[in-house]
């Protein structure tokens, strides 16, 4: 049974919208007004736009098989991929384009093959919750997606709803699989839709702050400052912070807002332009009392082994860490 386009617009997550372009089927998890920001604001970044990063079909099926065919290209400067399989919250199968025990410690340098992939999935006998998350960091033309003849097909929608804004960290970079980015496993653990609204290089963005989206987030997540500091003046930065977090109270302002401080990296391993950078955001974060302030700096390991570039992007295990210390800081906090 091949899925039409209102049947998976009924199991994604994490989305504006799902429109069919050109017989595939795209997934949107900027609005068009956030789109047309990033067209203006720099090529690359609107290319990362389109990556579904975030995005998940979730249902629930007595299907014994699902069929995907999908055309990957190129969304950002990585060309690595996964597809990644779940069954009632676990992980089994992923579709991918690199062969995991085969990739060396640092895997960023190297490049894959893009381009049209298909994968029938084996998903056992019986009802089933399954979810499939897709690449943070190619564009997806989905195809086909396919179950078995007459088998269920029920959407299952997370009690919440969590929005994140960040660079390329909160994007994904550089996770092997998507569902072991920070977001989507802070997502899964406050049972929450995971709406990713970051992008690769980018820094405070104060006029995508400004923009709505068609519901009110339940939590959002802040997580610039390590390229605004490589980037930018520190006046400036100051000022970026600011504008961003006001416009995005003015645009929020009843949502209870966690504003992360950017984790350590080999790059400039400087604790005084830490302490520069987090003092400007605890500062802006204070004006407005629905936002909380919680220090990264430590949420990874300050060795080499917890990052898949081995400087500034966590791998799977360097996102487990993250994850973990940053949901003990909310569960505290909520």
């Amino acid at each position: 049974m091949k899925l039409n386009l209102e049947q998976i617009r009924g199991i994604t997550l994490g989305v504006d919208r799902v429109d069919m372009v050109d017989g595939a089927v795209m997934f949107h998890r900027f609005t068009h007004e956030q789109e047309e920001l990033y067209k203006i604001r720099r090529d690359d970044f609107y290319r990362k736009a389109f990556s579904p990063s975030g995005v998940c079909l979730r249902f629930k099926t007595d299907s014994e098989n699902l069929y995907i065919k999908a055309e990957v290209s190129l969304g950002t400067a990585k060309d690595f991929f996964s597809f990644d399989l779940c069954i009632n919250g676990e992980r089994v199968d992923s579709l991918c384009n690199y062969v995991e025990e085969e990739l060396p410690e640092n895997y960023s340098p190297l490049e894959f093959v893009l381009g049209e992939y298909e994968k029938n999935f084996s998903l056992g006998a019986g009802e089933k919750d399954v979810a499939l998350y897709l690449p943070w960091s190619v564009i997806v033309r989905m195809k086909e997606l396919s179950l078995d003849d007459g088998c269920s097909i029920v959407p299952v929608k997370p009690k919440y709803r969590i929005m994140n804004f960040g660079d390329s960290i909160t994007q994904g970079y550089h996770s092997l699989h998507p569902v072991r980015k920070y977001t989507t496993q802070l997502a899964a653990a406050l049972d929450a839709q995971e709406h990713n609204k970051a992008i690769g290089g980018e820094i405070f963005f104060p006029e995508l702050a400004a923009t709505k989206d068609n519901f009110v987030p339940d939590y959002i997540t802040v997580a610039y400052g390590t390229n605004d500091v490589s980037r930018c003046e520190w006046d400036e930065i100051k000022e970026n912070c600011r504008a961003f977090l006001k416009n995005l109270h003015n645009t929020y302002p009843d949502v209870k807002t966690f504003v992360l401080t950017p984790i350590w990296r080999k790059a400039f391993d400087d604790t005084e332009r830490y302490a520069m950078i987090e003092g400007i955001i605890r500062e802006a974060a204070a004006e407005h009392d629905n936002m909380v302030v919680i220090s990264g700096y430590d949420f990874v390991p300050h060795s080499e082994s917890s990052f898949g570039d081995l400087v500034l992007h966590p791998n799977d295990q360097g996102f487990d860490h993250y994850f973990k210390k940053l949901y003990n800081e909310i569960k505290n906090l909520t």
